[in-house]
């Protein structure tokens, strides 16, 4: 059999021609390599430079090859942090003629590190709690999506500074499944693993001295466990909130951006006697806010005012008597967002007068009321109405922020 290239990319196969496929994985030499920390693996990994690439080479079968090279393109579809799967290589004989196992090549994620070069120097408790807050964020995003990892560990992952915390990233899929939906008996079974995995991979840590004397291995493969299971709880469970009480699913929202996630969308029905509405969270990727604000209202907003302004707008059309999702008959999201910006979001900006906008832009303007309101409402307990917002915002807030909200000689 013919050496067989299967790329993602067509610039790939060419580039990866250069490497010496004719040679075991063991045995390739020092100048094509490129000297990274490696983690714990059941098969030869090396990190070699395709191009200006650099690329983990990992050799193993040339089934679970096949079947894990798609299985990482399924989860890089699902926006699933994970390796970026780039070949599979088969096909592979020496220079003898005789069969080499085939390989699977991934790009490098950079900035990343397997768990135990980050255990070189003794690592705090609370680094560490951070890794397992990471790992855990990773398990229940591949649950929600359907995945089931099979070998949830520390080896079988990666794990990369982001911004103060730790983002962890699937390494290793080879045991995986995907589904469209997990039972709670294929979720349970993967936590369970990752339980026993943690902390037998920990115990190995602490009879080689590179654990801090306070950390109890056993503890903190529990410690996964716990934090699964609240973030899994706040990301699914339905909420029911008496009508009129819309700063409780503001305050939901919050939880779940504290913990890391933002919402996609919320399903709101009122219940028969019109005092409840349903509350259901979804997971996103970065940007998704601001694509869907835009296209619904043509509003231009930051990162972090969009989900805000996106959130008053799905509160707001869950009043309306026309708003019916799913209903042919019901007036289209488009048709309400428009109404919303005319009849709610242009009059409340132009509200505040514009001497007091300073460098404010409306998106700002609105995502500040917004921010106002929370405080008023919780501190009130019920919600309250816009203009009591906008009244209170320009004479308590505005007053003694002003200097910072002047324009500056550059604008």
């Amino acid at each position: 059999m013919a050496l067989q290239i299967s790329a993602t990319n067509p610039e790939h196969p060419a580039l990866l021609l250069e490497l010496p496929w004719q040679l075991p994985l063991e045995e390739w030499p020092e100048e094509v390599l490129v000297p990274l920390p490696r983690g714990i693996s059941r098969h030869v990994v090396r990190y070699a430079r395709a191009g200006s690439e650099v690329i983990a080479v990992k050799e193993l079968a040339e089934r679970p090859a096949l079947r894990e090279y798609e299985l990482l393109r399924d989860l890089d579809r699902l926006g699933i942090p994970s390796v970026d799967p780039l070949a599979v290589v088969t096909g592979r004989t020496d220079t003898a003629g005789g069969p080499l196992e085939s390989v699977l090549v991934t790009r490098h994620l950079g900035g990343s590190q397997p768990y135990r070069s980050m255990f070189e120097t003794t690592m705090r408790p609370a680094t560490m709690h951070r890794l397992m807050d990471a790992l855990a964020v990773l398990l229940v995003r591949l649950h929600l999506a359907g995945f089931a990892w099979g070998d949830c560990s520390l080896s079988n992952t990666l794990f990369r500074r982001d911004a103060g915390a730790y983002a962890a990233y699937l390494v290793d899929a080879e045991t995986g499944d995907l589904h469209p939906q997990l039972s709670d008996g294929q979720r349970d079974y993967d936590l369970d693993l990752a339980r026993v995995n943690i902390s037998g991979e920990l115990l190995d840590l602490e009879a080689s001295g590179a654990l801090h004397p306070s950390v109890d291995p056993i503890e903190f493969g529990m410690e996964i466990c716990a934090r699964y299971q609240s973030l899994w709880q706040e990301l699914t469970r339905t909420s029911v909130y008496p009508a009129g009480k819309y700063h409780y699913i503001e305050r939901r929202i919050r939880r779940l951006n504290d913990l890391g996630f933002d919402v996609a969308e919320m399903q709101i029905e009122h219940a028969t006697n019109g005092d409840t509405v349903t509350f259901v969270p979804k997971v996103v990727d970065a940007g998704h806010h601001q694509r869907q604000l835009l296209r619904l209202t043509g509003l231009d907003a930051e990162e972090n005012q969009a989900p805000r302004l996106l959130n008053d707008l799905e509160s707001w059309m869950a009043t309306q008597d026309d708003y019916a999702p799913g209903d042919p008959l019901g007036a289209r999201p488009e048709v309400l967002a428009h109404r919303w910006v005319r009849d709610v979001f242009r009059p409340t900006v132009r509200a505040v007068p514009l001497e007091l906008r300073g460098s404010m832009d409306p998106a700002e303007i609105y995502h500040e009321l917004l921010e106002h309101r929370w405080y008023l409402s919780e501190r009130a307990q019920h919600d309250i109405g816009l203009d009591a917002v906008v009244e209170d915002y320009i004479k308590n807030i505005l007053p003694t922020a002003r200097e910072t909200l002047q324009p500056t000689a550059s604008d």
